[in-house]
């Protein structure tokens, strides 16, 4: 099926803003490839330590990557097939692309660890336009998603019922790996958005979890922003 251009552009032009499942997470995600790509291009390749590190980041990213795809295949498209059937499609191939590029990346960090000194200072580059080429594409794919699915999603759906889906969502995501969406997607939000996602897990999260994203995102924020946050949650 074609999305409809038409019905995004009058989707897009509404005046009122709609539930946006996309938004938040894929700052996050952004934020998390970038900070990768730039570690990967000042690593010192001599250092194991450094060496050793790096990879084991760009292997967290990976994972967090593919633990993505999952989240969307089973809410975000399904939701979308059961009342636009085929609007996922082109989306969903891009997903099983962006699985295999994902083992590739995997490879190509391992042998990063494995390979000779004098191969090292290769492997690294390679690694890096890989993973560059990689981002990329993430990053024209999560436009498209942003628009067209949103468009899919908006004509179809009401925000009460976008709100379920993503609270499905984020209900299966297991408590380690809350923590570190919580991270990169907290920080990398602009402070309204950062205050109405807080404030919507300090109503529904037991009172230990909330002060465990509190502590965990605090240090990533500026002494202005933490500020305006606590003001707004009122602590």
């Amino acid at each position: 099926m074609q999305i409809d251009t038409n019905e995004m552009k009058q989707v897009a032009a509404a005046e009122l803003p709609r539930v946006d499942m996309y938004a938040g997470i894929h700052k996050a995600l952004r934020a998390l490839m970038a900070d990768t790509l730039l570690a990967v291009g000042r690593m010192d390749c001599d250092d194991a330590l450094e060496r050793a590190q790096t990879m084991q980041r760009v292997q967290e990213l990976l994972a967090f990557c593919a633990n993505h795809l999952k989240h969307e295949n089973d809410f975000i498209h399904t939701a979308i097939e059961a009342r636009a059937t085929g609007a996922s499609e082109v989306i969903a191939h891009e997903h099983r692309e962006h699985l295999h590029h994902i083992e590739k990346l995997s490879n190509a960090a391992t042998h990063v660890l494995a390979c000779s000194v004098l191969e090292r200072p290769s492997a690294v580059t390679r690694l890096y336009r890989e993973l560059a080429l990689f981002i990329a594409d993430n990053f024209h794919h999560m436009h498209v998603e942003e628009t067209a699915h949103n468009a899919v999603l908006w004509a179809r759906y009401t925000d009460a019922e976008l709100l379920a889906i993503h609270d499905a969502l984020v209900a299966s995501i297991p408590p380690q790996e809350m923590m570190v969406t919580a991270r990169w997607l907290v920080p990398f939000m602009n402070p309204a958005e950062r205050l109405a996602l807080l404030d919507g897990i300090r109503a529904k999260a037991p009172a230990p979890a909330f002060q465990a994203i509190l502590d965990t995102v605090r240090p990533h924020l500026t002494s202005g922003e933490w500020a305006k946050l606590a003001r707004g949650l009122g602590l």
